[in-house]
């Protein structure tokens, strides 16, 4: 029975998910009542913390309210792959699928509360220092590069998507997501998918694929730590070395993914398309914030200590062995699957359908993005 002293958040009703996990998931002994917090970073599915009345945390996802899009945000999708990839590369554990939208409105998943920290604001990764940060970078590549290399057959992945005609396909869907969610003309948006339609590269190799890689979609620990709190806080980025267990060694101690997070865009392709992805969300040592493509206003990455553009990509190649002369396409494709995107949380933002900070810039950065894109399909011409 829902409790009427619990209150319940835009999008999520504790009592409800407590009476759902008494009874389809009793296992994980949530003692009601439950309390969420919305968490903060995503623009696209919503994350809640969840604690019990005993005080243990589970993490919480669910699609985002109103106007979701087909093929998007699918729990059920992103629950199997998190579940199947376990004790191959670094995911939070997965623990329980509801499938039924009348038990909060839309389907959701429950996951571990993985212990770390996401580098999501420019004054984290400021506070980390130089070694930590290669080691930060380093990293994230060589996770993305065990992610390409897992066999999908392996995990019970093979049925997860269709390889062969993956980047054709994936045009023709995001030029259908924009029919989908268009509330207005975006110059040159249409030009692009042409273009890119028109120099689709060979794929080299099918592999489990993320979708969405970037430092600020995985959560990073001290080597050997068990919490994130000798990196940075998610308030403000101070702390590092700040934990007794880390003092005195925070500043050589490595930085290492201790999960990756939000597979909602995972399937089977082309590898080349997530490095295409982490290549446009990077901001190179030096060079001014992107800005323009994360609710943190970017410069996550140009600080001293992160690996440039061209070191990534030499990382990444030695580690998997694929040839990467076409990876300008896979860039401009990806700065235009990332300006639909935006534009479909713009419409949701216009439409009072988004919760949390950062979805007013959405819409701006659509523009840019697309121009971008252009000047590196030039490129490949």
């Amino acid at each position: 029975m829902t409790d009427p002293a619990v209150p319940a958040l835009a999008g999520l009703d504790p009592a409800a998910v407590a009476d759902f996990l008494a009874a389809k998931a009793p296992e994980l002994g949530a003692r009601a009542p439950l309390t969420a917090e919305l968490i903060a970073g995503g623009l696209s599915n919503l994350t809640y913390e969840l604690r019990d009345a005993d005080g243990r945390a589970w993490v919480l996802r669910r699609p985002p309210l109103g106007h979701v899009l087909p093929t998007a945000h699918d729990m059920r999708r992103e629950f199997r792959v998190i579940s199947a990839l376990a004790g191959t590369v670094p995911v939070a554990r997965a623990y329980v699928l509801c499938e039924d939208p009348d038990v909060i409105g839309a389907p959701f998943y429950l996951m571990e509360k993985v212990q770390g920290v996401v580098l999501r604001t420019r004054a984290q990764c400021a506070a980390l220092s130089v070694a930590q940060r290669r080691s930060a970078a380093e990293s994230l590549v060589d996770v993305l590069a065990a992610v390409h290399a897992v066999d999908p057959a392996a995990v019970g992945l093979a049925d997860f998507g269709r390889p062969e005609g993956y980047l054709h396909r994936q045009l023709d869907r995001w030029d259908r997501q924009y029919a989908a969610s268009q509330s207005r003309e975006i110059r040159g948006l249409f030009e692009l998918g042409d273009g890119l339609r028109a120099a689709v590269p060979v794929t080299q190799r099918s592999t489990i694929l993320h979708g969405d890689y970037r430092l600020d979609n995985v959560m990073v620990r001290l080597s050997g730590g068990t919490d994130g709190a000798g990196v940075g806080s998610n308030a403000d980025g101070a702390g590092v070395g700040s934990n007794a267990d880390t003092a005195g060694t925070a500043d050589t101690a490595e930085v290492r993914v201790a999960a990756v997070f939000d597979w909602e865009m995972s399937t089977l392709g082309d590898p080349l398309a997530d490095l295409g992805l982490l290549l446009t969300y990077w901001e190179d040592p030096g060079h001014p914030p992107k800005g323009i493509l994360t609710a943190s206003g970017g410069g996550l990455t140009n600080h001293e200590g992160f690996l440039n553009s061209r070191d990534l990509v030499e990382r990444y190649q030695a580690a998997t062995g694929l040839i990467v002369d076409d990876l300008d396409w896979y860039v401009a494709f990806s700065h235009y699957k990332l300006a639909v995107i935006l534009e479909g949380i713009h419409y949701r933002h216009e439409h009072g359908l988004t919760l949390g900070e950062g979805f007013e810039k959405a819409g701006t950065a659509v523009p840019s993005l697309v121009e971008a894109g252009r000047r590196y399909l030039d490129r490949t011409r």
